[in-house]
């Protein structure tokens, strides 16, 4: 009876000990189950706050954009900048950025230029919008009445574009090349390479985007006889020597001629809009705010393409 005994405690000393041991075998699988703790987080160091998703998504929005035409327009081409390069991609990221809350810095834009931007209507018009759009935008216009390019290629002037620092320089020269009746296209070519040689020496970087004109007549008069006028011949040259420069030296185009019509009805377009002045070369107020919101429109095309792909 004793051994009987001793035999039964040893068995239940045994049973005990195995379930004790299965009890741990068991924790320990359902730790190794769980997904591993976050480690904690280094005493006095902010954790890095993540954006709500509806906020990262606006950084990624497209910008609904329509600027219409006169009905009068006839053969109006695709309004667009032409960048095949991306050169414009880091004042476009630039404006993603701030438009998303991301960045606070301004952005800057500089649009130099002849009597058309000395005006101011368009180049403000474009500017205004820019930063009714993304917020921290400014656009600074800077135009010579009667200019060429060689106009700006005096230090001062040079010195005064160097001293923005602008992140897109805006170029929009033509109209006062293309209305010398000795207009020779590659002193244009050359003067154009001149005035931006100039700009890379002081700004090296900075994205150069450059415009073609609107549009001009020139004017006829004979002895006793009323001033007439006449679409200006030269002025599809200079647009094609602009476009030559673009391309040779990788810079972006905008071309508002071909946009409103070209060769064949970009100044009949204007004038039978009414938005010409009676000296056929510069335009009314209405003229020129429809060019600030079609560079305006250009450039968000840009932005859309840049932010979905």
């Amino acid at each position: 009876m004793e051994r009987n005994n001793t035999t039964g405690g040893m068995l239940m000393r045994l049973n005990k000990f195995l379930c004790v041991l299965l009890f741990c075998l068991l924790s320990v699988l359902k730790l190794l189950a769980q997904d591993p703790l976050p480690a904690c987080p280094v005493k006095g160091k902010l954790m890095q706050s993540v954006k709500p998703m509806k906020e990262m998504k606006l950084l990624y929005d497209t910008i609904q954009v329509r600027v219409d035409l006169p009905a009068t327009f006839k053969e109006v081409g695709y309004n667009e900048i032409i960048d095949s390069l991306g050169i414009l991609s880091p004042v476009l990221e630039h404006l993603r950025l701030v438009k998303g809350g991301i960045l606070e810095d301004t952005v800057r834009i500089l649009h130099i230029g002849d009597s058309h931007i000395r005006g101011h209507i368009y180049p403000q018009t474009t500017g205004q919008r820019l930063a009714e759009t993304f917020g921290a935008v400014s656009y600074t216009d800077m135009g010579v009445n009667g200019a060429t390019c060689l106009t700006f290629t005096h230090p001062n002037r040079i010195a005064a574009i160097a001293a923005l620092k602008p992140e897109l320089l805006i170029l929009s020269f033509g109209t006062n090349e293309s209305h010398n009746k000795r207009y020779n296209s590659n002193l244009h070519y050359h003067q154009m390479d001149e005035l931006i040689s100039l700009i890379r020496d002081s700004l090296p970087d900075v994205p150069i985007l450059l415009t073609t004109p609107p549009g001009s007549y020139e004017s006829f008069r004979q002895k006793r006889r009323r001033r007439t006028y006449a679409v200006n011949p030269r002025t599809v040259t200079a647009v094609n020597m602009i476009q030559k420069y673009a391309r040779d030296h990788h810079l972006v185009v905008w071309d508002m001629y071909n946009v409103v019509g070209g060769n064949r009805h970009a100044c009949k377009n204007w004038q039978e809009a009414g938005l010409m002045r009676p000296d056929h070369v510069h335009y009314m107020p209405e003229g020129y705010i429809l060019q600030g919101n079609l560079l305006y429109e250009a450039l968000i095309k840009a932005y859309n393409d840049y932010v979905t792909h």
